[in-house]
């Protein structure tokens, strides 16, 4: 079959996406927005950026970068550098939490950092009748000491206080009364 010759429109929007919103879309989100099924775009993403099976489009992204840097003005040193600069003004000024900052971005940009969630879904729809029994007798066992506790039943005569008006018999509505008129020739 061969490589392809040239890039497709969606290939290309792909690459812009990815460029243009680095670091606030992931390649994910561009391969849905340039028009890939989204069932499938975690995968069509991946593979688009992998130079064995698509070297225009990643040769296109890494194009398009280079484009970007010599528009923005931005390349490795310059930047390590600026951000060594604030750095080095606010430990002046002592201002600790911006300079700290600073460094965590000088940091990051160094690849000194990686950032990496790992995110893991089970859903029991999903588990074969066998695996279900499995993982319920798996739970059983890590909480039998609450299933299988002891429990002692104690019934204790509620002590009443000192005294309590039902309003719901007629013996109340008579004391209540008495309370009434007891309290008016005071």
């Amino acid at each position: 079959m061969g490589l392809p010759k040239r890039l497709t429109e969606m290939q290309m929007k792909f690459a812009n996406l990815v460029v243009t919103n680095e670091g606030r879309k992931s390649g994910y989100e561009c391969a849905i927005e340039a028009g890939y099924e989204p069932d499938r775009a975690r995968q069509t993403a991946s593979e688009l950026q992998n130079p064995n099976k698509f070297p225009l489009v990643v040769k296109y992204i890494s194009e398009l970068r280079e484009e970007n840097n010599k528009k923005y003005d931005i390349n490795y040193g310059k930047h390590i550098t600026e951000l060594a600069r604030i750095r080095d003004e606010a430990r002046l000024s002592k201002a600790w939490s911006a300079a700290t900052n600073a460094e965590i971005a000088r940091g990051k940009a160094a690849g000194l950092y990686i950032e990496q969630k790992i995110i893991h879904h089970t859903k029991n729809a999903d588990l074969s009748r066998e695996e279900l029994k499995e993982k319920m007798k798996t739970i059983l066992e890590n909480n039998k000491g609450l299933i299988e506790a002891d429990f002692q039943e104690v019934l204790v005569e509620p002590t009443p206080p000192e005294r309590v008006i039902n309003y719901s018999s007629s013996e109340s509505s008579s004391e209540s009364s008495s309370i009434e008129s007891s309290e008016s020739s005071s």
